[in-house]
């Protein structure tokens, strides 16, 4: 068992009772203005031409100064042998000349030289100058109350999906907040029998969401019409904690250690099933091509499963694993597909491991390890820079941006009062939420805006729930 983690079953804080879910918990903070001076456009403008001034010139004095020198060694010999000619040819020069040394004088001061003829010199080779860091906010943009969240480190409770709506399962009743208006509706309120709600995942289509609950079930909702479409029966012997789609499969990891696929387009939806774990699966996600599945449990092990094996295997039911990876040494609950190396991954083990580690997941090797400090309870990618953010438990609650691969921190985020359980990635990249057991969600502009704009593509995914009508 991982450090740290309480049962569902927990006394629920009688006070949040009264507490409306999903309200603001305090005001905007202040944004400092980003922008920069604009150079200063009366700048005086010089040419490039500077020509002499003879009216300021005295013709004999410079004539003097030219040949000074060549007198001088003419000379030398002789004021070596007389000391007191050599002091009367320098107390005669300080007085005619009055110490004047300039040859040419000049109508105007020549300029200081601007930075863009310096960069025009710069040979090719040179290395280009540094990129300039960027703000990162130290405190939350927006701050929601959460009361009655599960604080259990081995549920999923919250999701963000592709149309910006944000799922958050508070007890047996899961909300949506969508991120454009600000506003808050409820789902659904399961019995009591069957929850509380355990893991939530929306479907790549942003509409249709998936909510596992500890009796074992597993609902399939379409949150544009409030519409319970399916209830996924004895798929698991108990609670499922863990949800991951991929395409029309959605894949399902539960308390029994068993990971199961389920085409949700079929009445028999269970087609194929990992075994591999003795203990809760925590953590499931597939890599961004869908070829490759990653699993975590409370058995401390991270599982690699593969596609082409699991096809190839049809009629055998249950899938041997593509790596069994035994490096760490708590749970592994957070777990974290790379969008710019596709067989990278990036996984966080509990209380008693505290490492972050990366994975060659063709080699199964171990790229790298860091330990944190703390429990790691998520991990997200950057998806314009190359970047990873962490989110811990104790002592600091914090979350950390690394950059990658170096891992050097460049920014904590601390406001939480308790373990960060869970974060969710914006549609468009930029803003991350984190829910702790604080019972508060709170909204981080850390990963800054993306450098290209790109549109929405079009969802593909739209008609895997059309036969539901059908189904009985």
């Amino acid at each position: 068992m991982d450090a740290g983690s309480h049962s569902i079953s927990s006394e629920k804080n009688s006070a949040a009772v009264h507490r409306p879910p999903l309200q603001e918990a305090g005001s905007r903070p202040y944004m400092p203005s980003l922008s920069t001076t604009s150079r200063n456009p009366s700048a005086k403008c010089y040419g490039d031409r500077f020509i002499p001034d003879r009216s300021a010139m005295d013709m004999d004095l410079a004539h003097y100064l030219l040949t000074e020198t060549k007198k001088d060694k003419e000379n030398a010999a002789a004021m070596a042998a007389s000391p007191s000619k050599e002091t009367y040819r320098r107390l005669l020069a300080e007085k005619l000349l009055n110490n004047r040394t300039r040859i040419l004088a000049f109508r105007n001061k020549p300029p200081e030289p601007e930075n863009v003829f310096a960069a025009d010199t710069v040979s090719s080779h040179q290395a280009k100058p540094a990129k300039q860091r960027r703000y990162i906010p130290q405190s939350a943009e927006r701050t929601l109350d959460a009361p009655d969240l599960v604080d259990d480190y081995y549920l999923n409770l919250m999701d963000w999906g592709s149309s910006n709506v944000l799922s958050i399962a508070l007890g047996d009743t899961m909300y949506l907040w969508d991120a454009s208006s600000g506003s808050t509706s409820e789902l659904v309120t399961v019995e009591e029998d069957n929850g509380p709600i355990t893991s939530v995942s929306w479907a790549p289509d942003g509409r249709h969401l998936a909510v596992g609950l500890n009796s074992s079930d597993i609902q399939l909702w379409d949150t544009s019409s409030n519409r319970l479409l399916r209830t996924l029966k004895g798929v698991h012997e108990s609670r499922v904690g863990s949800l991951a789609w991929n395409n029309n499969i959605l894949t399902t990891g539960g308390m029994d250690g068993r990971i199961v696929n389920n085409d949700v387009r079929i009445r028999d939806h269970a087609v194929q099933t990992y075994q591999g774990h003795s203990q809760e699966v925590c953590g499931l996600k597939w890599s961004g091509s869908g070829q490759q599945l990653a699993s975590g449990g409370n058995d401390n092990l991270l599982h690699i499963w593969d596609v082409s094996m699991a096809s190839s295997m049809p009629s055998a039911g249950r899938n041997q694993w593509l790596h069994r990876l035994e490096d760490h040494t708590a749970a592994v609950k957070a777990l974290a597909w790379c969008p710019f190396q596709s067989n990278l991954l990036a996984t966080g083990g509990g209380g008693s491991d505290r490492c972050i580690k990366f994975w060659n997941t063709h080699t199964g090797a171990c790229l790298n390890s860091v330990d944190t400090g703390s429990q790691v309870c998520s991990l997200l990618w950057n998806k314009n820079e190359r970047e990873l953010l962490s989110s811990h438990g104790f002592t600091q609650n914090q979350l950390t941006l690394w950059k990658y691969p170096s891992m050097v921190k460049m920014a904590e985020l601390t406001g939480h009062t308790s373990r960060v359980l869970f974060m969710a990635q914006s549609p468009d990249g930029c803003t991350v939420a984190s829910a702790a057991a604080d019972e508060t969600l709170r909204f981080w502009n850390v990963f800054g805006a993306p450098e290209v704009a790109k549109p929405a593509p079009k969802a593909s995914h739209t008609g895997m729930f059309n036969s539901f009508n059908h189904i009985r």
